[in-house]
């Protein structure tokens, strides 16, 4: 009964998705677009509207209404683009089909909220003698969950409208719980809600749109209670009110879950939850390996650059490494406790550092076999935030896909034969000097000497610097400015929702100075950019202000 009174009542909701949407929509070039409400706004600047995640999205509904409440459904996928789900978030729309899905989402969201169990103390209050219909009822929860649900308050129009729209729906359903949750429903299917919506004030964004911002880049999450009240007094607007939320943000414990969102868009670690391998070739990998694979770097990376603060480039000679169980037959390492736990691989042992990650290196492999190409060129592409092209239509593939080639044995040897192809050779110089760096790691990530009873040769060279291994190549990696300048330039990337423009680029310059001179630390880039009057520009070109602002901050520092 709910969806088909949803569907009647949402009818102008429905009405300012589509236009919100066509904004957002690559294709929105017009000079002004009508919305619902018969005002006309300008098409918004790349990165100024964007759609939540899947992972922003369940955090929303468990900050405002509790872990306890099931989201029960499918998601529209993700879409990354030039490299990161951030800058999709910017491009992508909601189709007819996941708008029904959605749909179907946020109603049983509503239905868990004002049922038996939870709606004394999801809802709190109830019709009775001094409110007969329930509109102060119905008023007071649109207002208490709205501010969470739109990360700012909702205007009294806005609360007075839901609350009619629920007593209208109780007349018809006769039961003011379901008329309720016919609202809230209304609400969660909102371009309010399933996109971070900014608003300007001047050449900046206002303050609950700076806290939008803050609390997406540092939390993965919508604004909690004491920042949406620091966006209501004005804090935000101020260099130290601004500085003293930031910290306060990052001392807190959803910093971690913030860094941990970062680096799983960063090192593309959503791919591996659909990651298989050839169970007769890699027996040990599964689909249980690949989940904790993907936590045992996200815990390494957390541990090394929020827990102990520690300098980005040590994330590619460290020793230490989250472990499990399930992991260590893939690092041949024995495990004797359960749970979680910090192995520190020996002097001598052939992994350090994360390149030598059987995530990784899994994710940039075929089911059955090891790929240089595939590894270099997710090498160049993330961590040196260079393009590689696709290969052409019409290449032939053949000789190194045969393993079992009787002359060429070895995957060194199939790759260099098929250099011979000149459409192929200005790309596989790029990509496979460095992924072969990485051949004493099969398919699975598991370390091995030999292929097909050849020793691997896993030499080369990057930046004319000689290498013998991974831990070679590694080490060069952390010494090279190039690595630490794309980490500056994706995380701004992945802060703001959009590539870099002509603007950003001396922004960019400065960080990337202050990252160095700061010791490459993780916590303190992030803390510059949430800082960043530019972060709050509401356009990539700086106004006046926005310099004005970034000049005060110079002062100040």
């Amino acid at each position: 009964m709910i969806r088909h009174v949803i569907r009647g009542a949402r009818h102008t909701v429905l009405a300012r998705m589509v236009l919100a949407l066509a904004a957002v929509a690559l294709g929105a070039a017009s000079a002004g677009l009508a919305t619902a409400d018969g005002d006309t706004h300008s098409a918004p600047e790349p990165g100024s509207v964007r759609r939540l995640t899947e992972a922003q999205y369940r955090a929303a509904i468990a900050d405002t209404f509790g872990d306890d409440i099931k989201i029960i459904g499918r998601f529209e996928p993700d879409l990354r683009v030039d490299g990161l789900i951030a800058v999709g978030t910017s491009v992508v729309s909601v189709t007819p089909g996941g708008l029904d899905q959605y749909e179907h989402l946020a109603r049983g969201v509503a239905e868990q909220v004002t049922d038996a169990a939870h709606r004394n103390r999801l809802v709190g209050c109830a019709p009775g003698p001094a409110d007969p219909s329930g509109v102060k009822c119905a008023a007071t929860f649109f207002a208490r969950v709205g501010r969470m649900l739109y990360r700012r308050p909702l205007t009294s129009a806005e609360t007075a409208g839901l609350a009619r729209l629920a007593i209208a729906g109780g007349r018809g359903l006769g039961n003011f719980d379901q008329s309720l949750a016919t609202a809230l429903a209304g609400m969660l299917t909102s371009p309010e809600f399933l996109f971070r919506m900014d608003r300007a004030a001047g050449h900046a964004v206002d303050g609950y749109s700076k806290a939008q911002r803050l609390s997406y880049l540092l939390w993965n999450a919508g604004p909690d209670d004491a920042l949406l009240a620091a966006a209501g007094a004005g804090a935000l607007d101020t260099p130290d009110g601004l500085a003293h939320t930031v910290d306060r943000m990052i001392a807190a414990p959803q910093f971690a879950r913030g860094v941990r969102a970062f680096f799983s868009d960063f090192l593309a670690l959503d791919d591996m939850d659909g990651l298989s391998k050839d169970p007769l070739l890699y027996p040990a990998f599964n689909a249980s390996v690949a989940a904790d694979l993907r936590e045992q770097t996200l815990r390494t990376i957390t541990d090394l650059l929020v827990t102990q603060r520690g300098d980005y480039r040590d994330l590619f000679t460290t020793r230490r490494i989250a472990m499990t169980r399930t992991l260590g037959p893939i690092y041949q390492v024995p495990v004797a406790r359960d749970g979680w736990s910090v192995h520190e691989f020996p002097v001598g042992d052939p992994r350090s550092g994360l390149l030598s990650h059987a995530s990784l290196l899994a994710l940039h492999a075929h089911p059955g076999r090891t790929s240089p190409t595939l590894r270099g060129k997710a090498i160049r592409e993330t961590l040196l935030c260079e393009k590689i092209p696709s290969p052409p239509a019409n290449v032939n593939f053949a000789v190194v896909q045969d393993v079992n080639n009787a002359t060429l044995r070895t995957t060194r040897a199939r790759l260099a034969a098929h250099l011979d192809d000149e459409q192929c050779a200005s790309c596989h110089k790029l990509t496979d000097p460095l992924g072969l760096g990485l051949e004493n790691f099969d398919g699975a990530g598991q370390f091995r000497v030999a292929e097909r009873g050849d020793v691997i040769d896993a030499s080369g060279s990057f930046d004319q610097r000689r290498f013998d291994n991974a831990i070679g190549l590694g080490q060069i990696f952390h010494d090279s400015p190039k690595v630490a300048a794309c980490l500056v330039a994706t995380t701004w990337r992945y802060a703001t929702g959009r590539n870099i423009t002509a603007a950003d680029a001396p922004v960019v310059a400065e960080l990337d100075r202050r990252f160095a001179a700061q010791g490459y630390r993780v916590v303190d880039l992030m803390r510059a950019i949430a800082v960043e009057p530019a972060f709050y520009a509401t356009s990539p070109t700086a106004g006046p202000d926005v310099v004005a602002a970034r000049a005060n901050r110079k002062d100040r520092s």
